[in-house]
């Protein structure tokens, strides 16, 4: 079976490579590893003419993706460049962008400080057996079509019902709820519908106001509720902003990397049947997927907030700097055998940049590493023959646009328990009984 990175290749004269990624084209979008590995090698600091006009430049080497993830001359603070973070990513409804996210030491240390008091191993590992239900429930009702889109069906649901269990969201809101985060991400950087999403956002931001509020007057067990009892605490505002980003971020980025790695199962099936030999190898699967095609292609807003250089380029103050997570990640001088899938490759944990570097290293990370284990494993024991429902069609899946913030499936169809000619019908039941399920 083919798989995606056979095509298309990163040939070709370079400014045709860098034209092709400064405008997203389809052939870069659907496979951007051959063009990362040429950049990596002709033009590792490589200067972009992107679409929204703002000067930037594109970081593609492990160590100096590394080196800039954590580099202060590089900013994230939103206000600080106000215009141009307007131009990149539309002019909408900041007070939900003001969050950790986009925002520097000391705000930034403040606000991680406080958000990770309520957001600690401890608590994440009590959340396992919960997940866990949570995913055998959605993969029930999965079961019961037979041939599912697995990124509709099971991938968004699985970290959308965790957040709203890690948020202390009640089950009768979260329908209403729901449906405002959808309405804002669905308005997003559709510039037709910039009334639609101002509207949208201050819908959202009252509702979450009100969630703060219910939660304040009953606590609960829950992160929200820690967070407005901490020791040190976030005024409303800030708090509406860090349950928006910690929705948004927290349920694209796993829902993504769930579809990723299912799909690269699918296209090598030995290392499937590795992780179904011996699932004690899938936290280990889980680190090596999110090195080899993680969801997060390129990182967040960055600006140089002085004159700047890299490997001899020259990166002027104002300039907007994207570091390749993917390309760093495929890096050849850091990892050997970058371009092949190998999930009992040791050692990655702490080493990929799949979670960031640094002082913006994902809050997310533990329950992120959580969720991506239990959905894999769940996944192989429920279903062990699980096949694409076209094999054609992933190639024309990947998501599109010009700006590659996420690596990840539009779609994913899969055929959950397909019919395997000469066998023995009790066979699987059978099978699914002596192996405990």
């Amino acid at each position: 079976m083919a798989q995606q990175d056979a095509a298309p290749d990163g040939g070709g004269e370079l400014h045709d490579i860098v034209s092709a990624v400064s405008r997203g084209a389809p052939e870069y979008r659907q496979c951007p590893h051959p063009m990362y590995a040429a950049l990596r090698e002709q033009d590792p600091v490589c200067r972009l003419t992107p679409p929204h006009g703002i000067e930037t430049y594109l970081i593609t080497r492990y160590d100096d993706a590394r080196d800039a993830l954590s580099d202060p001359r590089f900013s994230k603070n939103m206000h600080g460049a106000i215009d141009t973070y307007h131009a990149v990513y539309g002019s909408f409804f900041d007070a939900l962008d003001d969050n950790v996210l986009f925002s520097d030491p000391p705000r930034h240390t403040r606000l991680r400080r406080v958000l990770r008091s309520a957001f600690t191993p401890r608590r994440v590992e009590q959340m396992r057996p919960r997940i866990t239900e949570i995913a055998e429930s959605i993969l029930g009702e999965c079961r019961k079509a037979g041939t599912v889109d697995l990124m509709a069906s099971f991938a968004f649901p699985l970290p959308v019902a965790v957040l709203c269990e890690l948020m202390g969201i009640p089950q009768e809101d979260r329908p209403e709820i729901l449906e405002q985060f959808a309405e804002v991400t669905r308005s997003r950087f559709d510039p037709s519908r910039r009334a639609e999403l101002k509207a949208a956002e201050e819908r959202l931001q009252h509702r979450l106001e009100r969630l703060i509020s219910d939660t304040r007057e009953h606590p609960s067990d829950s992160f929200l509720s820690d967070l407005l009892q901490a020791e040190e605490r976030l005024e409303d505002p800030e708090l509406v902003a860090s349950l928006w980003v910690l929705f948004f971020a927290g349920h694209k980025t796993t829902a993504y990397q769930i579809g990723n790695s299912v799909l690269n199962l699918l296209l090598r099936p030995d290392q499937a049947a590795l992780l179904r030999k011996d699932p004690a190898l899938v936290p280990r699967a889980v680190e090596e997927m999110l090195r080899f095609e993680g969801s997060v292609e390129t990182s967040t807003f960055r600006y140089a907030a002085r004159d700047a250089e890299i490997r001899g380029t020259p990166i002027p103050e104002g300039s907007l700097v994207q570091i390749a997570i993917s390309s760093a990640n495929r890096d050849p001088g850091k990892f050997d055998l970058p371009d092949e899938l190998d999930v009992t490759r040791e050692g990655l944990q702490g080493t990929h940049l799949g979670f960031g570097h640094g002082t913006h290293y994902c809050l997310g990370a533990p329950l992120a590493r959580l969720e991506l284990e239990i959905a894999l494993a769940t996944l192989l024991r429920e279903f062990p023959d699980m096949e694409l429902a076209d094999a054609q069609e992933t190639g024309r899946a990947w998501l599109k646009g010009p700006v590659p913030a996420f690596r990840g499936l539009e779609h994913l169809r899969l055929v959950l328990e397909p019919h395997r000619p000469g066998a023995d019908p009790d066979e699987s039941s059978l099978a699914s009984v002596a192996s405990g399920r």
